[in-house]
């Protein structure tokens, strides 16, 4: 911590009424909480999706991780079945330093032409093509129908039914 933290962490200790040591407290719990699944050395491969999803730019700027230690982070001692792809490893390590070429490098994979415009965008994204693909399949490893499926689905069953009723 340098001299401009310290006055940081006093002016908002200072502003909640509480001690200096209590919001250095709250920051490390906050932190150990958001990265609670790396701190487990038998979580890995696509379980440490989410942690990489939430808190990914930021913690690999701080810590300088590129996509390779990204890997190995990731990878290390994982099942075929359980891995992240490389690829994806890699868009998540491009989003902390390089935001447009990871906004094409989405399309791509997403095979869509549309290129994000925003970070936020880029970040929802992201967010939603990795989960869908890792986090939220089923555990049998087919992959989970894309986010418009389930309301596609309902809309086709509901076209159905007033055809019948028709």
């Amino acid at each position: 911590m340098n001299g401009a933290d310290i006055r940081r962490v006093k002016k908002l200790a200072g502003r909640l009424g509480v001690r200096d040591s209590d919001v250095i407290r709250f920051a490390v719990k906050s932190m150990l909480g958001r990265l609670a699944p790396l701190i487990d050395s038998d979580v890995h491969g696509r379980n440490l999706v989410p942690v990489f999803v939430e808190s990914g730019a930021e913690l690999l700027r701080f810590f300088d991780i590129d996509a390779s230690k990204l890997e190995t982070i990731i990878n290390g001692d994982v099942h075929a079945e359980r891995r992240v792809d490389r690829d994806d490893i890699a868009l998540l390590a491009l989003t902390s330093t390089q935001e447009p070429y990871a906004a094409l490098k989405l399309s791509e994979l997403e095979q869509t032409d549309r290129p994000r415009r925003t970070p936020a965008e880029l970040s929802e994204s992201l967010r939603q093509y990795l989960y869908a693909k890792y986090v939220y399949r089923p555990s049998g490893g087919v992959e989970a129908p894309p986010p418009e499926a389930p309301r596609e689905a309902a809309r086709l069953g509901l076209a159905a039914v007033d055809q019948e009723l028709a």
